[in-house]
């Protein structure tokens, strides 16, 4: 399997010891590298990735904080020179924690827990069957339950994604690559930067335009190919 993995990391010469580290490792494919953890964030709202090289000690927001904003579902390699953080990165389940300076056998060893950690959730049985038919959503100040039959569309709103049902609409911080993951594939259709929809909701299609209930929401030619051969026309 291929693992799509990003890195962020201040420094130049470790993020480019990261970068040939990556290239060594056939089944690793680096999307993008990051030198600083907002940028990063900016990226994941609207990305999916499985795996981040992420460094700790960094200007503007640091490792710990971008774990605790849960912006991605990715598996994590925590890289730095500091051992103090290791509990508390463990606490937010990474992967491992790789001390610097770190060879390229030890590296090797991080990434091969990765590799398992993806075989056993391949084989363990799926929850997203019949029986669950439903996600919780964080809001300010909870989390709310919203059944998959009752979403019609969600609205990207700067920050925020809402969430829009039959009888509601729930604003959420969480990311569009966030929310995708959540959701069932044959069900549901990303077609433009700021729309995500359920097929099933879907009245007509003409001429790049989705009507839903009462809304108009276009298709961007980033998502026509793949939201056309789900319907296809």
């Amino acid at each position: 399997m291929l693992i799509h993995c990003i890195a962020i990391e201040d420094e130049p010469p470790a993020l480019k010891k990261i970068e040939g580290f990556i290239g060594r490792i056939a089944e690793l494919k680096l999307e993008k590298s990051f030198n600083n953890a907002v940028d990063a964030i900016g990226w994941l709202k609207e990305n999916h990735i499985d795996l981040i090289f992420l460094d700790v000690q960094m200007d503007m927001l640091t490792g710990i904080e971008f774990l605790e904003s849960a912006v991605s579902s990715a598996r994590i390699i925590i890289t730095s020179a500091y051992d103090q953080y290791a509990v508390k990165g463990f606490e937010l389940n990474v992967t491992d924690y790789l001390l610097k300076p770190y060879s390229f056998q030890r590296f090797v060893q991080a990434v091969n827990k990765v590799f398992d950690s993806f075989s056993a959730k391949k084989e363990e049985p799926s929850l997203a069957d019949e029986s669950t038919r439903y996600i919780f959503i964080k809001t300010e100040y909870r989390h709310e339950r919203v059944d998959f039959d009752d979403i019609l569309y969600i609205e990207g709103m700067k920050d925020y994604l809402r969430i829009v049902c039959k009888e509601r609409k729930i604003m959420t911080l969480m990311s569009f690559a966030k929310m995708e993951e959540s959701l069932p594939s044959a069900e549901f259709c990303r077609v433009h930067k700021s729309y995500l929809v359920a097929l099933k909701k879907i009245k007509s299609v003409e001429r790049g335009i989705i009507v839903i209930a009462d809304q108009r929401i276009p298709v961007s030619n980033t998502y026509k190919d793949n939201f056309y051969s789900k319907i296809k026309l």
